[in-house]
């Protein structure tokens, strides 16, 4: 038996990440990219299935969904598996089928109710028509199991494996040199870490540290990430009347409000800094940035979005309940959702966002309840250990290098 691994790009983002991690781990015979954008160091030179890239038309990938997949089939052998990351590299893994009779393993890294965004329908669409015939669907988390179920999937050919992470790395990682930006840190800050756009939510936040200056007067926000929502975040933070540096626009300095610090390739020396990890998701699939800063010892605060947040913060509750108040649970707060809709500096503070004020400027104040979450955090990182998921890995897949 061959293995091989398949997805969309490397240009970032979550299902990207763990792709690096577990390739030095069950290496594959060969990494096939739909697209020619890699931001990742891999260990493994890909093999790319067209010329496209980030840019690329989304329609247009779309409609090259039977290419890509002719052209992996030439690639590949008979009764070979092939595992899939993120939804076209899934739906061409699976149509790869009709010219080449392997054995199709498909990764799912979102909710499939409230994930899909852009080319909703048409997805919803695909993954109803391609993912039944799929002969294993790992999900990385029950909540995305669950959606899948919704959508007609069945249940024996599921499996949940969460995302791997490698925690030892991580620590190391995290006592890195702040170097030029030391000053802005001498400050209280809170940070967050996700791409620029609308599933973060990030807007949300920026209202609510407006409000949390009236009585945290040095108190800072970091961001880091890119996307195509920079250009709102960026002007809704100024009309916030607040100092607003952004990373490629202004000269360092620690007389700012608002930190845009872009994508860092060591995210971890900036989390550990910080006395808050906040987490506005308006949905997830398996939120990595949410471990990740557990695993650099800094308390977090999350949305209570599907799904993946309730699962790590809370793993003894109920799966599909969502909580409407602040909820103090084991490994950190999850807090009410936030409505998918974009905010002006003008509008007054809805009744959700005035909750996370209330909670953020309780930990801010109790240094007793932020030691005891960041322990709490550290602790449960462990269940997400590489080693441990890897291990679950070779399980479902049969397959040990």
């Amino acid at each position: 038996m061959k293995l091989y691994f398949l997805i969309n790009s490397l240009a970032g983002g979550g299902a990207e990440k763990v792709l690096v991690r577990l390739l030095p781990y069950l290496r594959p015979e060969r990494l096939f990219l739909l697209e020619k954008d890699i931001t990742y160091q891999v260990t493994q030179e890909p093999t790319f299935l067209s010329s496209h890239s980030k840019n690329t038309d989304p329609v247009l990938k779309t409609f090259f969904i039977p290419i890509y997949a002719y052209r992996l089939a030439k690639n590949i052998e008979e009764n070979s598996v092939v595992v899939s990351f993120l939804e076209r590299a899934n739906f061409v893994n699976v149509f790869a089928k009709l010219y080449k009779k392997h054995k199709v393993v498909i990764s799912v890294h979102m909710d499939q109710d409230k994930g899909h965004i852009g080319l909703r329908k048409l997805n919803k669409f695909l993954v109803k028509l391609f993912y039944p015939k799929a002969d294993l669907l790992i999900a990385v988390s029950e909540g995305v199991k669950k959606s899948l179920i919704s959508l007609g999937m069945e249940e024996e050919k599921i499996r949940v494996i969460y995302n791997p992470y490698p925690i030892e790395n991580i620590e190391e990682l995290a006592k890195e040199d702040l170097k030029e930006f030391k000053s802005v840190f001498e400050s209280p800050v809170v940070i967050t870490v996700g791409r620029l756009t609308k599933p973060k939510g990030q807007w949300y936040l920026l209202r609510v540290f407006r409000q949390l200056k009236e009585t945290h007067r040095d108190l800072k926000l970091v961001i880091l990430g890119e996307g195509e929502l920079k250009d709102y975040l960026v002007k809704l933070s100024e009309e916030l009347g607040l100092k607003t540096f952004v990373w490629d626009r202004d000269k360092l300095s620690e007389d700012f409000d608002v930190y845009f610090l872009g994508f860092q390739k060591n995210p971890f020396k900036f989390i550990a800094r910080a006395k808050l990890f906040v987490f506005p998701s308006l949905w997830e699939g398996f939120p990595n940035a949410l471990v990740e800063a557990m695993a650099c010892g800094v308390p977090v605060v999350s949305s209570d979005c599907r799904s993946g947040p309730r699962e790590i913060l809370a793993p003894n509750t109920e799966v599909e309940y969502q909580t409407e108040k602040p909820e103090f649970a084991e490994y950190g707060v999850l807090m009410p959702t936030f409505e998918v809709k974009f905010k002006s500096a003008r509008e007054p503070l809805e009744e959700k966002e005035k909750m996370w004020v209330e909670v953020l400027d309780k930990l801010l104040k109790d240094e007793k309840l932020r030691k005891t979450y960041a322990m709490k955090a550290k602790e449960r990182t462990k269940d997400f250990s590489i080693d441990r998921i890897i291990r679950q890995w070779e399980e479902v897949l049969g397959w040990k290098p």
